[in-house]
């Protein structure tokens, strides 16, 4: 290996600069040259109208600094045009065009869908999982889940200190896309009563049942943590003919949201005061942990051992709490597993 590319794709976590500076670093010791490619796959098909927007050389002066920044020093920015064929193709003759010999792609399911094409075409690739969502069946973590997670856990218990002090119950709406392990962790985590994620099926009058059981018991703050994509789970009621009846205004079309749940409830609990709160790109924008700067350095580091021994189209992760590697196409067929368990212990508590 003589010179390899790094590209960040997909929604930004915090730990992708920190892993970048950690390939730089490694690819430094083994005198490999370091190309970033700016904003993901875009900047393999020269989209921008400078060169240097799309590609541009990567020493330790210019990336040494930028392990705790936030967002991706790379920028990123998703790439529908590169699921055609002919445009993996183009990418690769670029690639080739400028020498390279191999890519590291940090990013999620459809980054290392992408790396995995590029990896059939001829062009070595390792992915290193960065994503806040966590929904990488072969990973235990992905990188960024867990800075995301302790952005929440703070929010929440700001969120519940307050509604102690008024004694209203709080919808919480957290990011995580289909998968529910950020809603699931900060339930946990802060001793909310109820959750509600995009994996489980689930029931708004239940949710109003276990509320109401809640208050009556004396616990006039209760929290609910629900996933950003959780809605489709939900079971048929006809939300917007209920809030209507019940003098709340909502017009055909309108999206249900977590105010919205929070208005429904209100209604079914016997105008108990729920407030909604979303969580939003806090969640992607913030200083990663010392976990996550960790795993960064790990991943990217085995990244460029891995090239540098040939072992190539390889995904990093973390089994059993530590840095392992295994093939890019055998870790996307890697189900998610969810703990049901878990999940009822939490709306039973």
């Amino acid at each position: 290996m003589k010179k390899i590319g790094i590209l960040t794709s997909g929604g930004d976590s915090p730990g992708m600069n920190a892993a970048v500076v950690s390939v730089a670093r490694t690819a430094a010791m083994y005198g490999i040259q370091l190309m970033g490619i700016k904003r993901g796959y875009n900047g393999l098909l020269g989209l921008s109208d400078d060169p240097e927007d799309d590609i541009t050389l990567l020493d330790l002066e210019t990336v040494l600094d930028i392990a705790d920044q936030r967002g991706t020093f790379l920028r990123t920015a998703r790439c529908e045009e590169f699921k055609k064929p002919e445009v993996q193709r183009e990418a690769f003759q670029n690639l080739r065009k400028i020498d390279v010999d191999a890519l590291v792609v940090i990013g999620g399911d459809g980054s290392f869908q992408g790396a995995l094409r590029l990896s059939e075409l001829g062009m070595p690739c390792i992915c290193i999982p960065g994503t806040i969502d966590n929904d990488l069946g072969y990973t235990e973590s992905t990188l960024g889940y867990d800075t995301a997670v302790n952005v929440c856990v703070d929010a929440v218990r700001s969120v519940r200190a307050t509604s102690r002090s008024h004694d209203r119950p709080a919808v919480v709406q957290v990011m995580g896309r289909n998968a529910g392990d950020i809603a699931m962790r900060t339930a946990i985590a802060t001793g909310a009563e109820m959750v509600v994620v995009p994996e489980m099926e689930w029931d708004v009058d239940e949710v109003a049942d276990r509320l109401n059981s809640l208050i009556a018991a004396g616990n006039t703050r209760a929290t609910l943590v629900i996933g950003e994509h959780c809605w489709h789970k939900m079971k048929e009621f006809d939300w917007r003919k209920f809030l209507n009846e019940n003098g709340k205004k909502v017009y055909e079309g309108e999206p249900i949201t977590a105010e919205r749940l929070a208005s429904i409830l209100k209604r079914k609990c016997g105008g108990v005061e729920v407030r909604a709160t979303v969580i939003g790109y806090t969640q992607r924008g913030a200083i990663p942990t010392a976990y996550d700067s960790a795993f960064a350095f790990e991943a990217g580091n085995m990244a460029v051992r891995l090239l540098n021994r040939g072992m190539i189209n390889q995904a990093v992760g973390v089994r059993h709490g530590r840095v392992f590697s295994m093939p890019i196409a055998d870790a996307l067929n890697m189900q998610k597993h969810f703990d049901k368990e878990l999940y009822e212990l939490v709306n039973k508590l």
